[in-house]
C-alpha cells in the first residue's frame, strides 16, 4: 500500500542530468542530490535507457554510495524495446541492480506502455514477473509508465488489478491534447484511486519560458515566482498525485523547484483562470510536441540531435526570432551532430517516440528552414 502522505511531491528525475562534452558532471549531480535530500525530499527516478544507461550508474555513484539505503526511494524501468525473450527480464533487472548497487528498487515500472508495445509486455508475462520480484523483496511497489490512449489504459488496469501506481504525462498544455490526452488519463486513474506519478509537468522545459506577454500574466499575480513554478503548481494542485518528476539539469533548477514545493500553494481560482488564458494563447501557436526525452537519439544513424532541432524550430515559431536559434543549431552541427537534412528516413526514431510525432516529415520541414543555402 502506497502512503501518499509520505511521498515527496517533487521527484528528482535522472533523465536530463548535467553534461559537458557528452559526459555527466558527477560533482554537480552530487551537489544537486545533496540539496534535494537536505530539503527533506527523497524520490529518485531513472531508467535502463536514460543517458544510454549511464543514468542508473550515476544513481549508484551519486546516491546509493553516499546515502543510507533506507533514506531514499529509487525507481527504474523495464523497457519493452530491449527485450526479445523472457530471459531478458532478469538479464536487464540484474544489470540494473549491478549498475545502481541498490539491492532492491522501491518502485519498478514497465516502461512507456502504449499500443505499440503492450503485446511485448503481455507475451513475456512481465506483469506476473514483476509481482514475483515483489514477492522476492527485489521490488517494493510495481506499476508502469504510460503513453497510450485512455482506452488502452482502462484495459490494462482491468487486466492487471495488481497495478499499484501509474506514471503519466500531464501538464496544463496537454490536458486536452488530442494525442497525449492527459486529462482523460488523469480522470481514469483518479476514479480508480490509483496513485499517479507525473512526468513532463513542464513539457520538456516548454512551460519554463514563455512569450513575454504570457509571462507577464503570471508575473502580475506572482512577481517573484518562476514561470516553471506555475506548471508545477498546476499539477500539484490535483488530488491523487503522488509525486511530480522534474528532470533537473542545473543547480538553479533544483533550487527553484525546491522553493516551489517547500512553500507550496495550490492554485487559486483566479490563478487557474490565468493558466487557462495562457493555455488558450499557446495552443494557437504551432509547436512540435517534443518533450526532449531523447529516446530517438541513441539509434539515429546520422547522429542528429532530434530534440534540439525541434527546440530550434519551436523557438523560431514562438518568438519569431531567427538569429539566436539558428546560431544554436549551427553550434550543434559544428560539434559533430548531424544536420536535419542528413535524415535518411530510417524510421527508428518514430518507433520509440512516446509522443508519436511524425519525425521524418518534421525533419524534412526543419531542413527547409535550417539548411537552406
Amino acid at each position: 500500500m502506497i502512503e501518499l502522505e509520505k511521498m515527496p511531491k517533487l521527484g528528482f528525475g535522472l533523465m536530463r542530468l548535467p553534461e559537458k562534452d557528452g559526459k555527466i558532471q558527477h560533482e554537480t549531480v552530487c551537489k544537486m542530490v545533496d540539496a534535494y535530500m537536505a530539503a527533506g525530499m527523497n524520490y529518485f527516478d531513472t531508467a535502463y535507457v536514460y543517458h544510454g544507461g549511464l543514468s542508473e550508474t550515476e544513481a549508484g555513484k551519486a546516491l546509493v554510495e553516499r546515502y543510507p539505503r533506507e533514506s531514499f526511494m529509487l525507481a527504474t524501468k523495464l523497457p519493452a524495446w530491449a527485450m526479445k525473450s523472457k530471459d531478458d527480464r532478469n538479464r536487464i533487472f540484474n544489470e540494473q541492480l549491478s549498475r545502481t548497487g541498490a539491492g532492491y528498487f522501491d518502485y519498478y515500472l514497465l516502461h512507456s506502455i502504449e499500443e505499440g508495445n503492450i503485446d511485448v509486455y503481455e507475451r513475456l508475462d512481465c506483469f506476473r514477473w514483476g509481482i514475483q520480484k515483489k514477492e522476492e523483496g527485489k521490488i517494493k511497489h510495481f506499476g508502469f509508465s504510460f503513453h497510450g490512449s485512455p482506452e488502452l489504459l482502462a484495459k490494462v488496469l482491468d487486466d492487471h488489478p495488481e497495478t499499484e501506481f501509474v506514471q503519466i504525462q500531464l501538464n496544463y498544455l496537454d490536458w486536452n491534447n488530442p494525442v497525449v490526452r492527459s486529462g482523460k488519463l488523469y480522470e481514469i486513474l483518479h476514479a480508480r484511486n490509483i496513485p499517479m506519478i507525473i512526468m513532463e509537468p513542464v513539457k520538456g522545459g516548454t512551460l519554463a519560458s514563455l512569450k513575454p506577454e504570457l509571462e507577464e500574466k503570471f508575473k502580475a499575480l506572482k512577481p517573484d515566482n518562476s514561470i516553471a513554478s506555475w506548471a508545477f503548481r498546476y499539477v500539484a494542485s490535483l488530488p491523487g498525485v503522488m509525486t511530480i518528476l522534474s528532470g533537473m539539469s542545473t543547480e538553479e533548477q533544483m533550487r527553484d523547484n525546491i522553493q516551489t514545493f517547500m512553500n507550496f500553494e495550490p492554485l487559486s481560482d483566479e490563478e487557474k483562470r490565468v493558466v487557462e488564458e495562457v493555455t488558450a494563447v499557446m495552443l494557437d501557436i504551432p509547436q512540435i510536441g517534443c518533450t526532449a526525452c531523447k529516446y530517438c537519439c541513441d539509434g539515429c544513424p546520422m547522429n542528429i540531435s532530434i530534440p534540439d532541432v525541434f527546440r530550434v524550430i519551436n523557438t523560431m515559431n514562438l518568438y519569431q526570432e531567427d538569429f539566436r536559434p539558428r546560431a544554436f543549431y549551427n553550434g550543434l552541427v559544428g560539434a559533430g551532430r548531424g544536420r536535419a537534412s542528413s535524415c535518411v528516413a530510417c524510421g527508428q526514431c518514430e518507433g520509440v517516440c512516446p509522443q508519436h510525432l511524425p519525425i521524418i516529415s518534421l525533419m524534412k520541414e526543419a531542413a527547409k528552414k535550417l539548411d537552406r543555402a
